[in-house]
């Protein structure tokens, strides 16, 4: 059974192998250590010991993907197999309907779609272009990402690809740390559903939104297309590794960045800030409201 330096220590050694901004991994290192070195872990157990270290490393560098997870339930320490990783994230996609939770109708031929996870942009596509044909008559849509957790990032672009007219629009980009590569995300030229144009479109947003949520939500905002309702997001813009430290400690190391074509940056440790600010609860009735308001 390791002891919980050495447990931190394999997770440090994680983050500075992969962290996406290598001097901030340097500076987590240091950090961490010192308080290795001062004892303030010895005595903690596995779930105080995950949170007092993720409350350390963000206070270093205020990443909300980096973290270090307890799992009641025993995994495996083999190394993570990426194809067994990836058809764990199909499953359980498979198993929310894609992310798509539902649609409604409402007054004033406005659509409401309720969207709980992004899914993947070629398992996912005829899940969310089902939903698109549901709103395809509408004169005005609301988004709702207010308990969207995350998900994929070619997902993220196609859902914004309904919003937009053709390929041409550059959404914005991802650079990797492992392959110092960055590609792009650029509208799709082929989508199993009309495209949502000329018309109003809301997105409804909470503290809860995170990642892929935040990353439609950005992305639309940013290029003028959608108008947001709500809370600021949770703040969390970096594609992430996960790795095991033992049975029931995992470390999250964000390995990449995502760059808005439009801001030049991202909505990490931030957030995503609404146009129109509501709480939670009245995010759509606010929404719902406005799109009257304008006629839609």
């Amino acid at each position: 059974m390791p002891t919980n330096a050495e447990i931190v220590g394999l997770a440090l050694d994680r983050i500075t192998a992969g962290y996406v901004f290598p001097q901030r991994a340097v500076e987590i290192n240091g950090a961490i250590r010192s308080r290795l070195a001062a004892g303030t872990y010895n005595t903690l157990s596995g779930p105080a010991l995950c949170a007092a270290v993720t409350a350390h490393l963000q206070e270093v560098c205020p990443d909300k993907h980096l973290r270090l997870l307890w799992q009641d339930e025993p995994q495996s320490t083999d190394p993570a197999d990426e194809d067994e990783g990836r058809a764990a994230f199909l499953a359980m996609l498979r198993a929310e309907n894609q992310g798509v939770r539902r649609f409604e109708h409402l007054e004033g031929n406005i659509g409401h779609l309720d969207i709980r996870r992004i899914a993947d942009a070629g398992e996912g596509a005829r899940a969310i272009g089902a939903a698109m044909e549901l709103a395809a008559h509408t004169s005005a849509l609301i988004l709702d990402l207010r308990e969207c957790r995350g998900g994929s990032p070619e997902g993220a672009a196609m859902w914004c690809s309904y919003f937009f007219p053709d390929d041409q629009v550059h959404l914005n980009d991802v650079y990797e740390r492992s392959t110092g590569s960055t590609r792009q995300y650029w509208t799709a030229s082929h989508l199993p559903a009309p495209r949502y144009l000329e018309r109003p479109v809301y997105v409804l947003t909470s503290a809860i939104t995170f990642s892929g949520g935040e990353d439609v939500a950005y992305t639309l905002q940013a290029h003028g297309r959608a108008v947001l309702v709500g809370e600021t997001t949770h703040g969390g813009a970096h594609p992430t590794a996960r790795h095991t430290v033992t049975e029931h400690i995992t470390v999250t190391v964000p390995t990449a960045r995502t760059i808005s074509t439009v801001t030049g940056t991202n909505w990490e440790g931030v957030g995503v800030v609404p146009d129109l600010a509501a709480t939670s609860e009245q995010a759509l009735a606010t929404a719902h409201k406005d799109a009257l308001r304008r006629g839609a």
